[in-house]
């Protein structure tokens, strides 16, 4: 008798938690995606600001269903569904299925502007390394300039969207001045770091409780950060950023600008030929399913949960790691022979976000805290949901040994390095020229070698003429 087919799309935590409470299960799995590897999300800030590598965080998909025999795992790309012929389809060809879990997530937003080039998100491995290699370049390229107003644009780094992630890559680009670079330049001061953070609402972290808003702010001050608040951004280039407040508008002078202001689900949401959000999140039945096809479920940043009181479950990772688990449930007490189904709850455990060295905020229901007890819960949890025992061990070590010295093990500069200032000249005391760097210095002639030139027989009292 053939199997039920689960087709999964998206190894996420959505994805992955639901191919692995399927793992017993009287069904055949089917999990896709265009990426070998599993990436914590949750981290990835840290791999732009080096404090991890892409390998602590990320874990490859097939190592982690490994033991399913039941589960095969594909990579390549979903391109459409064909919800009513019940057929996903790839970039390599069709696939049938009997369930379709479709857990593709989201993408950067830049609501409706060209900034992609001139402003990365951070949704990937590659768009780390990008911006990692943005922010180490910008203290290179700072290192050669010798027009001090060029050299302050450089040493400028903007942060766009106050929520998790743009307070978590704020606190940590003010600490990599502050610490992790202090005596490894000559010709730059990186303490003189200048850090601003963007936020178009009346506070950070608006999720949050106030009073932790407010502990968050404090902390990213205290880090070089300037928060501005209640700030549009108006256009972004080459050149810097523009921005709007209560006072009018202002260009700042900046290389490198961080997205983290808004997403958009997965356009894969569009094939289903539901009902979708503004932002492009599927509305999905109590269930998690889609309206008139039971079969078909949407979960995590793909999906618009709902909770019983109407209220909407948050974007986090709990969320999708709970629809996954439940959708399971589900597919397996169907094969069972039960059909009735529950209504998805979702059971919030808290929001936590770091800003920084020793310094984070956390809330749940019953308690919220900030400081140095915040950072511990925030340091454990995320270490607990890493997939694999290897990548719990490295973060271990990276975190204990940053902690210890204030340094960051992973500032490689991957990628194009692309133009940077012209060289400028450098004096014999070691300090930058500060009149062009076309002139040639001459540098001392080297005494030794001329006083063997000059001990050296000469022909003439080597070889006695014929």
């Amino acid at each position: 008798m053939r199997k039920p087919h689960v087709v999964i799309l998206g190894a996420g935590f959505g994805g992955l938690t639901a191919a692995r409470h399927l793992a017993k299960v009287p069904v055949t799995v089917t999990l896709i995606d265009r990426r070998n590897h599993h990436l914590f999300q949750p981290l990835l800030y840290q791999v732009a600001t080096a404090a991890l590598n892409p390998s602590d965080i990320a874990y490859p998909i097939r190592a982690a269903v490994a033991k399913q025999k039941n589960t095969r795992v594909l990579l390549a790309e979903a391109t459409g569904i064909d919800v009513d012929a019940r057929v996903v389809h790839l970039d390599g060809g069709d696939l049938a299925y009997d369930y379709l879990i479709v857990a593709t997530g989201a993408t950067h937003s830049y609501f409706g502007k060209d900034w992609g080039k001139v402003a990365p998100g951070l949704k990937s491995v590659e768009d780390a390394l990008e911006m990692r290699r943005r922010i180490f370049l910008a203290y290179e390229a700072a290192e050669r300039e010798i027009d001090p107003e060029k050299q302050r644009e450089w040493l400028t780094f903007a942060v766009v969207g106050g929520g998790p992630t743009g307070v978590e890559l704020a606190g940590a680009l003010g600490e990599i001045g502050l610490y992790t670079l202090a005596n490894d330049f000559r010709a730059i001061d990186p303490s003189n770091v200048r850090v601003l953070l963007f936020e178009a609402g009346d506070r950070v972290l608006q999720s949050y409780a106030p009073k932790l808003s407010e502990a968050a702010k404090e902390a990213l001050e205290k880090r070089q950060v300037e928060v501005r608040l209640n700030t549009m951004v108006t256009g972004i280039g080459d050149s810097g950023i523009t921005v709007k407040d209560g006072g009018g508008e202002e260009h700042i002078g900046t290389h490198t600008v961080l997205w983290a202001a808004g997403v958009r689900a997965s356009r894969l949401g569009a094939s289903l030929g539901v009902e979708r959000d503004k932002a492009g999140r599927v509305l999905v039945e109590k269930d998690l399913s889609i309206p008139n096809h039971p079969e078909v479920f949407v979960i995590g940043d793909l999906a618009r949960m709902m909770n019983a009181d109407g209220t909407q479950v948050p974007g986090v990772a709990q969320g999708a790691l709970q629809g996954g688990k439940f959708v399971a449930k589900i597919i397996a007490s169907e094969v069972a022979g039960k059909c009735a189904r529950p209504a998805f709850a979702y059971h919030d455990k808290g929001n936590m976000a770091t800003i920084g060295r020793l310094s984070a905020v956390i809330e749940t229901k019953r308690f919220a805290k900030s400081g140095f007890l915040a950072w511990m819960l925030w340091w454990a949890v995320h270490i607990m949901f890493l997939v694999g025992f290897r990548n719990r061990l490295l973060a271990m070590f990276q975190w204990a040994w940053s902690w210890v010295s204030y340094t960051r093990g992973a500032r490689l500069i991957t990628g194009s390095v692309g133009k940077l200032p012209a060289l400028s000249a450098i004096t014999p005391d070691g300090e930058p020229a500060t009149h062009g760097a076309q002139e040639v210095i001459a540098l001392p002639p080297d005494l030794c070698a001329a006083e063997r030139a000059a001990a050296r027989p000469k022909p003439s009292e080597t070889h006695a003429p014929v």
